[in-house]
């Protein structure tokens, strides 16, 4: 299916969930410079269109293994903002029950969510396995993960990208390639002008597509995951964006330049969608406020929730660690 079989109520979807992306983002960000928050954070921040594409282009039954970057995909698949924020808060609701407060660990094998590997590339080894399940019992399912462009000049890397083109896995990786491996710019770590040129080397298809449009986002994502439920193979997708933050809340990110981040300002997912939700009369601008005063709602509901939860009980501190 392409981006132009989207109709009118699923284009205004893919917005809701970019706005409630970023409105959570904008949140988080200025609990953790009040004070209030636990630990360290990542913003989303330019990433929104992929996240959010990539986890609507999935049918229910399909799993994913996102990243940090990636709260659109798990709000998408159905992680309330309540439960997220209330893991970041390390509350008792939160999905690890206070375990880990942070964007790790946020899985729900009830929703087809692998928590994330901190260390990129690992959790698409973990992919790579439910992927050949899959293909073991004849299901017609798919593993969908991400993973960073510094991670993609790692072993692993290219180890699953091997195993998933020889065994034929029903796997597809996109790499978000948002210039920076923290602070190691791009051209420092690799010298082929498009990571997606490295799919040529397993003989699988390597796509490129702008991560900061939606729709194109979500047509090629959706293309290659129906391929790959077909029994067409793993398929390998370069999106590229920008990191408009540092690495985490503590980076200030003063390495990278000021021209750089002012370019892709320009091409801010989500205004760049507004404008051509506004451009196509898809929606007017009072409904797209709407759509935003919406999200603001269910983010101040989501906060208020998780800072009202109790603290994690210490007696319980081994529940829940270990697998049995």
């Amino acid at each position: 299916m392409s981006a132009n079989h989207l109709d009118r109520e699923q284009k205004l979807d893919l917005y809701y969930w970019m706005r409630l992306t970023r409105t959570f983002d904008d949140a988080m960000l200025a609990l953790w410079k009040q004070g209030r928050g636990v630990g360290g954070t990542f913003s989303q921040r330019g990433h929104e269109a992929i996240s959010v594409a990539a986890g609507y282009a999935l049918a229910p039954e399909d799993v994913a293994a996102p990243m940090h970057r990636d709260l659109g995909c798990y709000l998408v698949r159905g992680l309330s903002p309540r439960r997220i924020f209330a893991n970041l808060l390390g509350r008792e609701t939160g999905v690890t029950r206070g375990r880990d407060a942070n964007l790790h660990g946020l899985g729900d094998l009830s929703l087809n969510l692998i928590g994330f590997v901190s260390h990129l590339p690992q959790s698409l080894g973990v992919a790579l396995g439910v992927a050949m399940s899959f293909r073991y019992r004849g299901e017609p399912r798919v593993a969908l993960t991400f993973t960073g462009d510094g991670a993609s000049s790692a072993g692993l890397f290219h180890e699953v990208l091997n195993m998933a083109s020889v065994y034929n896995a029903p796997l597809v990786v996109i790499v978000e390639n948002n210039q920076y491996a923290y602070s190691t710019p791009l051209y420092q770590q690799m010298k082929v002008p498009d990571i997606a040129l490295r799919a040529q080397g397993y003989g699988i298809p390597g796509v490129i597509v702008d991560g900061n449009d939606v729709e194109a986002m979500y047509s090629v994502t959706k293309e290659a995951v129906e391929r790959a439920r077909g029994g067409g193979g793993p398929t390998l997708i370069e999106a590229k964006t920008m990191r408009m933050l540092g690495h985490a809340i503590h980076d200030g990110a003063e390495y990278v330049p000021r021209e750089l981040l002012a370019a892709w300002e320009a091409k801010d997912p989500i205004r760049c969608y507004e404008a051509r939700l506004l451009a196509e009369g898809i929606a007017d601008r009072e409904e797209l406020d709407e759509i935003g005063r919406r999200c603001e709602i269910e983010i101040e509901d989501a906060i208020a929730f998780a800072e009202a939860s109790p603290w994690p009980d210490p007696a319980t501190v081994a529940e829940g660690v270990y697998a049995p």
